[in-house]
């Protein structure tokens, strides 16, 4: 083998190392965040305090019910809260290493195995609104239904509610994940507030256009 070639052969091999080992690490990070949804869900249920998860992850459990190929991943774990029982989950989540940080507009609490920001469990506060910018406040936690995972998940309606009212490009691209599935039902889209529903309607008006 000539030089050349085998300067060919090892750039492919070196190529093929760097894309399995960043597949690798991905799938890692994402069981990171898995395997700490459940230990968190499993600490406020030990608890008896209530929640609901919410955010990507929440989108993930509904879509997985008809497409688990379809769902996206996240980062971090997002989750609805009363917020008189912040003392009592801070409580909680010390107990099994979670250290409490206060944000401008939730609190955050960062896990030591991956003490990043972007990875850690955010509290939105129910009943609330999430910024003040924000024209609808937070879902109430008897919103939340009980997922056979063995947490609870905000329902879709509640859910889909809090993504057209942030409706940041996350935000867009979950509603468009939640239509391509068929979950958003004639009964769905008549309960929504007449802004949200016409912010739903330009999703998928720009669903139509990529397919």
């Amino acid at each position: 083998m000539n030089a050349e070639l085998l300067a060919v052969g090892v750039g492919t091999y070196n190529c093929v190392v760097m894309a399995l080992s960043s597949f690798t690490d991905y799938c890692m990070a994402m069981e990171r965040v898995e395997r700490r949804l459940r230990r968190v869900t499993a600490a406020l249920n030990a608890g008896g305090i209530r929640y609901a998860v919410i955010g990507g992850n929440a989108v993930a459990v509904w879509v997985a019910k008809v497409d688990p190929a379809a769902t996206r991943t996240t980062v971090d774990v997002d989750l609805l809260v009363d917020r008189d029982d912040v003392d009592r989950i801070t409580t909680v989540l010390h107990a099994i290493g979670f250290e409490r940080h206060d944000l401008r507009h939730m609190v955050l609490f960062v896990d030591p195995d991956e003490p990043s920001r972007r990875s850690g469990v955010h509290l939105v506060w129910s009943g609330q609104r999430v910024r003040p910018s924000y024209l609808h406040s937070a879902p109430r936690l008897d919103e939340a239904v009980f997922d056979p995972q063995g947490f609870w998940v905000l329902d879709l309606p509640a859910l889909l509610r809090m993504k057209l009212t942030s409706f940041r490009d996350i935000d867009r691209v979950h509603v468009a994940d939640i239509l391509r599935n068929g979950l958003i039902h004639d009964d769905v889209r008549a309960g929504l507030p007449v802004d949200l529903r016409e912010r739903l309607d330009s999703v998928a008006a720009h669903l139509d256009d990529d397919e």
